[in-house]
Formats: structure tokens, C-alpha cells, sequence
């Protein structure tokens, strides 16, 4: 690692260079995926981690190469041409060449021929050379004619009547041959379409057959679950999946709902089915009924996580449901095989404890511990004083505007009410005065003079009827 030079930043890497002492040598780790072709392609990118190594590209003279699609292809590098990841090359092809683009070098290449279970004895194609730009040129050309190859091919294929559907097209390098992926639920003989399809593009003609599922990989698109397609991210082995995984997780039998983008069951189906199977061994069986003493009760749906699992007393109809924990349930069963029959199936103390409870607490009002949650002391509006009942009981005070013209009004009633009395007539009319006025100081003194004057007649009004009636 000593022995390698120090790369010079270039373009965008000055700003990094000019943040670093002078002094200092500058060493940039350089991804050359990233230097000579697009990022990777989820499940079609392999990590070189053994790149840094000196000598470790050359130490195998096996590359892998990427076509269209999810095509790969292994290649000998016989001529050992120096080869990096990212560039483009010419391979042998039967007929012609085809071009593609090297994806990985070095031992790796080893790994991935095993895993793709590419046997020993199989024949192993060459690296002719890199593409030069004519072969590039020819290969343009190629690409830009599979989109209304794939067009006519379909309706060469419905004019021909066949249960089949064509997806994609795919021409090889110099043109001379080209791919039909197609896909069909039945078997079908397309040796009549080979025969029309080579008269009409005057090409040879390979069908591929693909499934439903390598089909959505190959669109690709985003899940229910908000993520992209595992298919076109990282699954390559496609297995088959069943409704009995379904089952063994509880999940409705809704096939809206387990179909996926390709009209198939969704493949995250299988991933955790395993773990469902192992769990479901340790609960009891669904064919054992339990037997109390009062009811039959049979097995009704079961909670793998909590290991819980619920019986009723009716086969088909969830009637009177109970739910017990599997060790209870186990109990139950060891004392039915015994001849025994228990009261209930809830151990005792919970009996005892659901029999002592009148009601339901739905919303844990009664609980011990609702004081010990702090809650934000909330301020408390002032309460109005309320009057108290009788002689005793202060008056409402009221602001001094209110009081003074209380107090006025009950002057000008008083006023008022005298005023009445001294307009009320004397029994006799001869006695009758004319209305004084007010507003004279003669009419006020007279008006005084008249009431004391009557006041005094009135004390002695009594006074001679005693005396008349004593004669």
C-alpha cells in the first residue's frame, strides 16, 4: 500500500485539497465503478471488496460481463487485456460478437460463477477486445430498433393466435440476432412465430421464456409496503409460494390483498413462515377440544407472539370465548387425558379475580396507580361567593356609578309620592286650593304651613268624637 502514489484531486476535489495542510500528501480513495459507469443496479451489482489489494485483478483471468436486462455472462480474458470495472468490450457470441459491459474482475469472479451454478465443464466464451466505436456505433443502432420490433412481435403473435405475451426485445451487439422474452401460463408452440418472425426482421431468433415475477424485476415499481420491489432489488432465486404459508401466519385468504404487481402470491410470504412453524410446535394442537365441567370448548384462533390461544364453545361461531396461555392449555389437557374435568378453564386466581369484579373497567379509572402519572397542574378559575340566605347576608356590591343612580331614583320616587299626597283633593270642594307653584318660595312656605296645620286637625279629630260620644 506504501508503493502507491498519491492521487491528485482533480475538478471538484480542489476545494478538499485546499482544506488540507500544505505540507500534507493528499490520498483520495477512488471507487473506479463510480469513475467509469452509472451506479449499480440492486441485485445486479456485486461490491468489489478485494479492489484495494495489489495484484488481486490479476491473479484471475475470469470477468463478468452485464447485458440487457438481467443478463450476465461469464468471459476468459485470454489476451489479458487490461480490463477495469466499467468498461465496455466485445465478446464472443454464437454468431458474431456481442457487447456488454464488465462488471466485476478479480477472484470474486470465482465466487459468482459458483453461486450462478455454472458448471466446470461448461464452455467458457472469450474477451475479443474493447469496443471501438464502430462497434458501438452498430450497437446504437441495434437498440434503437427493439422497441417497435417488440410492437410488431405482438401482433405477428395475436394474428397467430397464441396465449402468449411478449415483454421485451433484446438485439445483440452486431445486430445479426435477437431475444424474445415472452410470457406464457401454458405451453405453447411457437415454431409457425420463429419462422415468420425471421422472415419479417431478417434476424435469428431466440425465445426466452420468463415468469411473472422475473417480469415485475425486470419493470420494477414499489410495493404495498412503500418500498421498492424485492424482485427487482435483491431476490434472484424465485421460489414458489402457496396459500398454506398464509395460513400457518393467520392471514386472511384475500387474494386482492396476498397477490402482488405480478398476479401472483406475494413472495415476502415465505420470509417469515419458518419462524411461524417453529412457534406453532408449542401450542397446542387445533383438533384437541378442551372439556370443563359445564362446556366443550374447541379451538377458535391462536397468538403466536403472545402464546396465547382462545377456545369457544361452538365449532363454527365464536360463543362464549375464552383466552388462555398455552402452559394453562396444556394442563387442561394432561387432566382431560386423566379423566379429570376442571371447573373453568381459567386457573383459579383469575377466576376468583374476574368473579369479585361487578363491571368492566374499560377505561382504568379504578387502577391504584392513576395518581402516580405527573400531570400539568392546571390553574383553577376563582369561584364566585354565592349569597347567603337572610337578614344577615351582605348586599352584592356594585360599582359607585350603579349606586348613585340608585340612590337618585329612589329620591325622585320619594318626591314623586309626596307630591301625590299633596295633589289628592280635600272632601270638601269649597276647601279646594288652586296649585300652588313650586318654584315660588311664598308657595313652599304656605305648603309647609297647610301640612302642620292638617296634622293638627287630624290629632284633634279623635279627641271630639270621644267627647260626643261620652254626651
Amino acid at each position: 500500500m506504501d508503493s502507491e502514489k498519491p492521487i491528485i484531486p482533480q475538478n471538484g476535489d480542489d476545494a478538499a485539497a485546499s482544506q488540507l495542510g500544505s505540507g500534507d500528501e493528499l490520498r483520495l480513495s477512488r471507487c473506479r465503478r463510480c469513475e467509469h459507469h452509472d451506479p449499480p443496479r440492486g441485485k445486479l451489482s456485486c461490491y468489489d471488496w478485494m479492489a484495494d489489494i495489489p495484484g488481486a485483478a490479476d491473479s484471475c483471468d475470469m470477468v463478468e460481463v452485464q447485458f440487457k436486462n438481467t443478463r450476465k455472462g461469464f468471459f476468459l480474458n485470454s489476451l489479458h487485456i487490461p480490463l477495469e470495472i466499467g468498461d465496455t468490450v466485445a465478446v464472443e457470441a454464437s454468431p458474431g460478437h456481442d457487447i456488454g459491459q464488465i462488471t466485476l474482475t478479480g477472484p470474486l469472479v470465482r465466487r459468482q460463477m459458483k453461486r450462478a451454478n455454472v458448471k466446470a465443464n461448461a464452455e467458457v466464451r472469450r474477451v475479443l477486445r474493447k469496443a471501438r466505436p464502430a462497434d458501438l456505433e452498430r450497437f446504437e443502432e441495434a437498440k434503437a430498433k427493439e422497441n417497435d420490433t417488440m410492437i410488431r412481435s405482438r401482433k405477428i403473435a395475436a394474428d397467430l393466435k397464441l396465449n402468449m405475451k411478449i415483454g421485451d426485445v433484446e438485439y445483440q451487439g452486431d445486430g445479426n440476432k435477437a431475444i424474445f422474452y415472452y410470457i406464457a401460463d401454458e405451453r405453447v408452440d411457437f415454431r409457425q412465430l420463429i419462422k415468420v418472425l425471421a422472415e419479417t426482421f431478417k434476424v435469428r431468433v431466440e425465445m426466452k421464456q420468463i415468469g411473472a415475477r422475473q417480469e415485475a424485476g425486470r419493470i420494477g415499481g414499489i410495493g404495498p409496503c412503500g418500498r421498492p420491489l424485492c424482485c427487482a432489488s435483491w431476490m434472484t432465486n424465485f421460489v414458489s409460494v402457496g396459500t398454506a404459508a398464509a395460513r400457518f401466519q393467520d392471514i386472511s385468504l384475500n387474494p386482492q390483498k396476498l397477490a402482488g404487481q405480478c398476479a401472483k402470491l406475494k413472495c415476502c410470504l415465505n420470509f417469515e413462515v419458518d419462524a411461524y412453524v417453529e412457534s406453532i410446535k408449542h401450542l397446542p394442537p387445533k383438533d384437541i377440544r378442551l372439556e370443563t365441567a359445564d362446556n366443550t370448548y374447541y379451538h377458535f384462533k391462536y397468538d403466536v407472539f403472545n402464546r396465547t390461544v382462545t377456545y369457544s364453545t361452538d365449532k363454527s361461531v365464536p360463543a362464549n370465548l375464552v383466552t388462555l396461555t398455552a402452559d394453562r392449555a396444556f394442563e387442561v389437557i394432561a387432566m382431560n387425558k386423566a379423566g379429570e374435568k376442571p371447573l373453568t378453564l381459567l386457573p383459579e386466581s383469575e377466576a376468583n379475580a374476574t368473579e369479585k369484579k361487578p363491571y368492566a373497567d374499560l377505561l382504568g379509572q379504578d387502577s391504584i396507580a392513576r395518581f402516580d402519572n405527573a400531570k400539568k397542574k392546571k390553574k383553577r378559575k376563582p369561584k364566585s361567593k354565592q349569597p347567603k340566605e337572610g337578614a344577615d347576608a351582605p348586599q352584592p356590591t356594585q360599582p359607585q356609578g350603579q349606586q348613585r343612580q340608585k340612590s337618585d331614583e329612589n329620591r325622585s320616587a320619594s318626591k314623586n309620592a309626596k307630591n301625590r299626597q299633596e295633589r289628592r283633593p280635600q272632601k270638601n270642594g269649597s276647601d279646594r286650593q288652586r296649585k300652588p307653584d313650586r318654584n315660588s318660595a311664598e308657595t313652599s312656605g304656605e305648603r309647609n304651613g297647610n301640612g302642620n296645620q292638617r296634622r293638627e286637625e287630624r290629632r284633634q279629630q279623635p279627641q271630639s268624637q270621644k267627647q260626643k260620644n261620652d254626651q
